[in-house]
């Protein structure tokens, strides 16, 4: 009976190898990715090329049927997320912005990708590649990230945009109806970012409940009332090589409420651009591009934010 069974799964196996799927086209091969250092390249092309170019170093298992199937959609969805064959076609801001993406998604685990990794165990970056790619990052702009400086200036930076609260009684809601909220510089600052890809600086500023949800560890699932405001402003370089800010860009807001934005993943989005606050958006499903930006953080509610800065400070005040 044991014999006959393993007689029909092999007979089955076999026969699964005549349903493949739709044959990947693979380009020419780049030889070298321009302006990149070799050691950079390597590290690239050993853990990112399978995926996320036209050169696909398909292994004997990779050609197993159902394998193939799972192999060949993370290939192709791969590569319209990200083609490094292309990386030589590109100006030097998108290849910036394309190296500080890629860290980002390294450093939260999203990539590679576990399921892909699992096998595939060369795609694995160890801490030491982790360091090489984030130095090289940093080389990348003059700019050097203070958060010492950037936090110590909110006060600065309230200053910068004083005529945008002159402004909030008359500022117009976004198109999907969500309303300005006057008064976010006041909340807490939880977080802040510092994009050298594009010259700017950011604070993510959370109101009490957000605030109280930090302190309490659940934002796993932000509870409702939770309101987080990003600021962001175009980055002044000083002569001590830190960075300060300059011109106000926008604003950018979540509003969780789980029941009244169901439809739209449980928060209300809305960013308001420039000194006269103008809100960003033709159509009311204009949110459906901040949905889509915000889609790999999903298993994190939607959100970016990491308030490690707030909570070291919490700890700090504790120990006093």
């Amino acid at each position: 009976m044991k014999n006959k069974l393993i007689l029909i799964l092999l007979i089955g196996f076999i026969g699964l190898q005549f349903f493949r799927p739709k044959k990947i086209d693979q380009g020419m091969k780049t030889e070298h990715l321009a302006n990149v250092p070799k050691e950079i390249d390597a590290i690239l092309r050993n853990s990112c090329f399978d995926c996320h170019s036209s050169e696909v170093n398909f292994r004997w298992y990779d050609e197993i049927t159902p394998a193939n199937f799972l192999v060949n959609s993370h290939v192709r969805q791969g590569r319209e997320v990200l083609d490094f064959s292309k990386w030589n076609s590109w100006p030097e801001a998108k290849r910036n912005s394309t190296i500080y993406y890629s860290i980002n998604k390294i450093l939260s685990g999203e990539m590679p990708v576990p399921s892909y990794a699992w096998i595939h165990s060369s795609a694995k970056l160890n801490k030491e590649q982790i360091r090489i790619l984030k130095d090289y990052a940093l080389s990348l702009s003059s700019k050097k990230p203070s958060e010492a400086t950037l936090v110590n200036d909110i006060e600065k930076q309230n200053d910068l945009t004083i005529s945008n609260e002159m402004k909030d009684t008359h500022v117009k809601p976004a198109p999907n109806g969500l309303q300005y909220i006057p008064g976010y510089r006041d909340w807490k600052a939880i977080s802040i970012t510092d994009r050298f890809d594009n010259g700017t600086m950011r604070i993510i500023f959370g109101n009490d409940i957000a605030v109280k949800a930090i302190q309490d560890g659940k934002i796993s699932s932000w509870p409702d009332g939770s309101i987080l405001a990003k600021a962001a402003w175009k980055q002044n370089l000083q002569k001590d090589g830190n960075s300060t800010p300059g011109e106000f860009i926008q604003v950018e807001f979540m509003v969780k409420d789980a029941k009244k934005y169901a439809a739209t993943k449980g928060w209300g989005w809305g960013r308001w651009k420039g000194n006269d606050l103008k809100p960003y958006g033709e159509t009311p499903d204009f949110d459906k591009e901040c949905i889509e930006c915000h889609r790999p953080v999903a298993k994190h509610d939607y959100t970016f934010t990491s308030p490690l800065y707030l909570i070291s400070q919490l700890k700090k005040n504790q120990t006093k």
